[in-house]
């Protein structure tokens, strides 16, 4: 079979180790306010690091930039800043409002787009939006504080800035003619109805690592002649080599060095006059003695003034590479040959992974979406010992300051690692990255097994066997979905080629296996399979804050955190049953893990009053345990009580062949606990499904129809737009807890949060989030699995339309692809009523992928370039463009498809 070239690119990487990911869209934009970089004395790392300061202070453990790149260690970046004569400062970096600016919490208040990438990132496309005008700061700043939670978000197009279309489209595109050669093409349009000037500053800088850690070499940058007319910059490097960025045209370069600006942060001397916010100083102030005439330092930029008339577009044309002048002559020469080619192969990618029964605005959202988890992968450097040593904690004394994450000094983290964006959040989280792994498996398995990898290497995983949460708290509780990610990645590639990387899942089972061992010792309280873990991801959803101690006292006995451990149980099996094959010895861990599966689901379905599952309401709830010993059910229908659902795998039959003593066993014990039999998913010899398909499950098949009755009521669950995180019962029937005189609330509350837990825009009280949406898809398509056509529901509730459970799985997809999609006027929920992206054609093709959803209009919320699992949505599209259900019940085994089995498919989708 001929490979498409991107693809060609990919196995180099992989097989002949050809460096094509050395450099990619590493940069963040972001460094400014984070946990990294706060060396305060309260632990507020919104306040201590503003972004303005961050013109003018070096950065400690990463750099940040607009639109920018740099190689995998970030010893050297690239981006763009720009100014339009208007604005107190250069436009280096996204800005945006902290949690003690905003009425609903942190948000980005800038307009870009990830347009393109491949996975190599031979090609790559970014538009930012920037205003004639200056920029208006204090007026987003000011105005949005003003406001409370109730009130709506006041947005940049609030301010008028764009009013008249007077704003650049500035486009940054790059290409890599080889790993180490990248052409970078800046094109500005303006859309205004006059002329205007743009400043662009094509910039190249050193992270500062000569000061962090003295005696360090110091690397340098110094212009250089060209050749053909064309100026140049090397970089030297005592790691990284030598480097050349050329710029077309006889352009000012202007030179200064990556150091803070003490005078104006600190109120000390500066070293030198030459310091990060020269160039600024320089260009807004026309302070010229600020950039070093000797033309050299360690940051540096092109400056180019451009006159752009009305309606026309003006490029600027770049090249970074390690070919040195004598070598690499006219730099420009097939310039505009090479961005072609590498856009075409680009194009030639994603028609390969792109079923033909999508729409054009489908694989517009699908090839967006998968750009944005490309564009979002980000060097992530944190050596929290170092971090806290310089904060006078050393956790190895007794006595000392206790810093956030002090338990955590084993960790030295220094890898490109998948962020859910690159502004609000520029740090990993544990379960967010499992669900990363599943979008980018579509575009790059080789990368997402290394994402999977990181998290369980002895520099990340806690030496108790915790999997860390993330930067704020390393120590919070994310739900265990690793061990489903891992499977999942592993069916993926073994559909792709036949065989799965049996390598990556032994490593992942040994470590997952010390980190199940952590759940069962720290969070099974009293050894009754019956699971805490705090928020597990989902902040504000229940009555208390779950991360904290209860107001009550007792402790919480949580439906999510307990269906979690069960799924963790069934996927262990998997993998074990999986590795069975190559040892036997694994037959006993996947008896291990199949008995506890067994052991939770006896103790999560108990019916007694103070059980989980509800009979009346048939439901699970979290249950309260009271210090008194009383229990009581806080019956808040919420996504709590859905995930129980997701605990649920099918079983082949070449898999009860291959551990047929595990099949005994079990088969054995079900027959002598009838109670848990009636309790769990009947399976076993008289009760296989289709295909002669086993199923381990939490529900059993009535209560399945009556959770799913729930879901699927338009009233409660089902929202236009996918599964609420609550139910809409709540909006009429608040749930209401009183304790000593306080009230705790729970109200459906479709959009923003009203509370400040866990930051202003952390909402599960009714919007909908994408990855438990497609963990619910996951469930349905496995019960179909089991059923075929033999179980059908109303869907919606009430509706007298009955649908087999691949239907309603692809009803639930389809309404949550539907955010993203015009409607029949032409419209996209997920921008609302916000008419500029609605009706403008320069605004209605770009697609954000928010942080999470409206919950009965779909519109976009939280974070507005959430890319990381809301880029789910891609596979979405990938597997219900692909399949039908008869083509699901015929060539799944255990979800991994061939090629073979779908004769249409140039690429595979894996519902595991």
């Amino acid at each position: 079979m001929i490979q498409d070239p991107e693809s060609a690119r990919l196995d180099e990487a992989r097989i002949a180790k050809t460096p094509w990911k050395k450099w990619g869209p590493y940069l963040s934009e972001r460094q400014w306010g984070t946990v990294r970089e706060d060396y305060s004395q309260d632990g507020n790392a919104w306040d201590y690091f503003t972004h303005d300061q961050a013109r003018s202070r070096a950065y400690h453990w990463g750099e940040d930039g607009l639109a920018g790149i740099s190689d995998d260690k970030q010893l050297l970046c690239f981006s763009v800043a720009l100014w339009n004569g208007k604005d107190p400062i250069l436009k280096e970096r996204m800005f945006g409002l902290t949690n003690s600016e905003a009425n609903h919490g942190e948000d980005v208040k800038e307009y870009y787009f990830y347009l393109d990438s491949t996975p190599t990132h031979s090609y790559m496309k970014h538009l930012y939006k920037y205003p004639h005008a200056a920029f208006p700061y204090d007026d987003l700043i000011e105005t949005n504080r003003g406001r409370n939670r109730g009130d709506m978000e006041y947005e940049l197009l609030d301010t008028g800035v764009f009013n008249e279309d007077r704003y650049f489209d500035v486009f940054v595109e790059y290409a890599k003619e080889a790993p180490e050669d990248l052409l970078i093409q800046i094109s500005v349009s303006n859309r205004g109805p006059e002329p205007a000037t743009l400043h662009v500053l094509p910039t190249l800088w050193f992270r500062n690592i000569w000061t962090w850690w003295p005696g360090t070499p110091k690397p340098s940058l110094k212009q250089v002649s060209g050749q053909k007319g064309a100026q140049a910059v090397a970089a030297s490097h005592v790691d990284l080599g030598e480097r050349y960025l050329y710029c077309e045209e006889d352009v000012p370069l202007l030179f200064t060095e990556n150091e803070t600006n003490n005078e104006r942060i600190f109120g000390t001397p500066n070293a030198s006059r030459y310091v990060k916010d020269g160039i600024n100083n320089y260009i807004v102030n026309g302070n010229q003695d600020l950039v070093n005439p000797e033309k050299t330092g360690t940051k540096s930029a092109a400056h180019y003034q451009l006159n752009v008339g009305a309606g026309e577009t003006t490029t600027i044309r770049l090249r970074l590479s390690d070919a040195a002048p004598s070598a690499i002559g006219d730099p420009f020469k097939s310039f505009a040959q090479i961005m072609q080619t590498r856009q075409r192969e680009a194009d030639e990618f994603y028609r390969a992974i792109t079923p033909k029964r999508v729409s054009e605005d489908e694989a517009r959202v699908m090839r967006q979406a998968l750009a944005g988890m490309l564009w979002s992968k980000q060097y992530f450097f944190f050596d929290v010992d170092l971090w806290l040593t310089e904060h006078g904690d050393d956790p190895m004394k007794p006595g000392g300051r206790l810093m956030r994450n002090s338990e955590w000094f084993h960790m030295v983290n220094q890898h490109i690692i998948s962020m859910p964006d690159k502004w609000e959040y520029p740090w990993y989280a544990a379960w967010d990255l499992a669900f990363h792994t599943i979008a980018l498996s579509t575009v790059d398995t080789d990368f997402a097994k290394e994402q999977l990898d990181l998290m369980l290497q002895e520099f990340f995983l806690h030496p108790t066997g915790q999997i860390p949460a993330y930067e704020w708290n390393f120590s919070d509780v994310n739900p265990p979905v690793h061990a489903w990610a891992s499977i999942f990645l592993y069916r993926t590639e073994q559909a792709l080629g036949g065989k799965g990387d049996i390598e990556f899942l032994k490593r992942s089972f040994a470590k997952l296996t010390l980190n199940f061992s952590w759940w069962v010792n720290r969070k099974d309280r009293f050894g009754k399979n019956l699971f805490e873990g705090g928020f597990l991801g989902l902040d504000n959803i229940g009555v208390f804050d779950r991360s904290a101690a209860l107001p009550t006292g007792g402790h919480l006995e949580q439906a999510d955190g307990t269906a979690w451990v069960a799924l963790f149980c069934q996927n262990m099996a998997e993998i074990a049953i999986e590795l069975a094959a190559y040892d036997q010895s694994y037959e006993d861990m996947a008896i291990k893990f199949s008995n506890h599966f067994m052991w939770i689901a006896r103790a999560m379905n108990q019916t007694g009053p103070d059980g989980m599952w509800d009979e009346e309401d048939g439901f699970y709830y979290d249950v309260l345990r009271l210090p008194d010993g009383s229990a009581r059910r806080l019956k808040v229908r919420s996504m709590v009580g859905l995930l129980p659902l997701c605990a649920t795998t099918v079983i082949e039959p070449w898999q009860r062949e291959r551990v047929p003593r595990a099949a005994e066993v079990m088969f054995e014990r079900l027959q002598r606990m009838p109670e848990l039999r009636e309790s769990i998913h009947a399976t076993g010899p008289g009760h296989f499904g289709y295909g002669e398909r086993g199923m381990a499950a939490l529900v059993n098949e009535s209560r399945l129809r009556r959770i799913l009755t729930r879901m699927l009521d338009e009233n409660e669950f089902l929202s236009p737009y996918g599964i609420r995180a609550l139910s809409r019962y709540h909006e009429e029937h608040p749930f209401i807890v009183h304790v000593e005189g306080q009230e705790y609330r729970v109200n459906y509350l479709p959009a923003e949060s009203d509370t400040g837990m866990f930051g202003g825009n952390s909402n599960w009280r009714g919007p909908i989030w994408m990855p438990v949406n497609a963990l619910i898809i996951r469930a349905l398509l496995s019960f179909y699995l089991y059923y075929g056509d033999n179980f059908k529901i109303e869907c919606p509730t009430g509706s007298g339309k009955l649908m087999n459970l691949f239907e309603v799985a692809k009803e639930i997809a389809n309404r949550l692809t539907r955010i993203f999609l015009r409607d029949e006027s032409g419209r996209r929920p997920v921008y609302g009523g916000t008419e500029k992206f609605q009706a403008d054609p320069q605004w209605k093709d770009y697609i954000l992928f928010y942080e999470y959803f409206h919950g009965d209009n779909g519109a976009g919320l939280g974070a507005s370039h959430q890319t990381g699992w809301t880029g789910l949505v891609a596979k979405l599209i990938e597997l219900f463009g692909r399949l039908d259900g008869q083509q699901l019940l015929d060539a799944g085994k255990s979800g991994a498809f061939t090629k073979k089995s779908i004769p249409e498919a140039e690429s595979i989708s894996v519902v595991p």
